[in-house]
């Protein structure tokens, strides 16, 4: 079985990362969308939250779990048993920062591969940053996040009213 960790912060979980995440799917096994729980960012949602984000938007994707991890991310999957990480590319800025990590990662670990995926057209503008500046500004993101998603962010935006 190959399996393939799908990392990120996934503050919030948009389209572009379900539709990674589909794609990755038609490679491997299994894809574990994994949720890393320290990481230097300033977060809009708990690592609870987003995980259960994330598993309602992966609901319709049998090969997709979801998980946290403390751990450096090579690590993780090699606990796991995955034999790959997967990224989504979105820009050329993506590709600098994706490719100077892939170096690292596969001298931490060269059984481990690197997989980068490039977004698909319909998607290469959505970041989860700019879904947040949008939702923070009273503006529901629909067509950037599932509905789900849409209604997380309405509800932290209200409380911080």
């Amino acid at each position: 079985m190959h399996i393939a960790v799908y990392p990120g912060s996934f503050d919030p979980v948009t389209y572009a990362h379900l539709d990674i995440a589909t794609r990755a799917c038609r490679v491997f096994d299994r894809v574990v969308m994994s949720v890393f729980d320290r990481p230097k960012k300033n977060l809009l949602f708990t690592t609870e939250e987003r995980l259960d984000l994330l598993r309602e938007a992966t609901q319709h994707l049998p090969r997709v779990e979801v998980a946290s991890y403390t751990i450096l991310t090579v690590d993780f999957a090699r606990v796991i048993g995955a034999c790959a990480l997967v990224r989504g590319l979105r820009t050329v800025s993506d590709f600098e920062s994706e490719f100077q990590m892939a170096q690292i990662n596969q001298s931490l670990d060269p059984e481990i591969e690197v997989v980068l995926l490039a977004s698909s057209l319909k998607y290469g503008h959505v970041s989860s940053s700019a879904v947040r500046e949008m939702a923070s500004l009273g503006r529901d993101p629909v067509e950037f996040a599932p509905p789900h998603v849409v209604a997380a962010l309405r509800q932290k935006f209200a409380q911080r009213g």
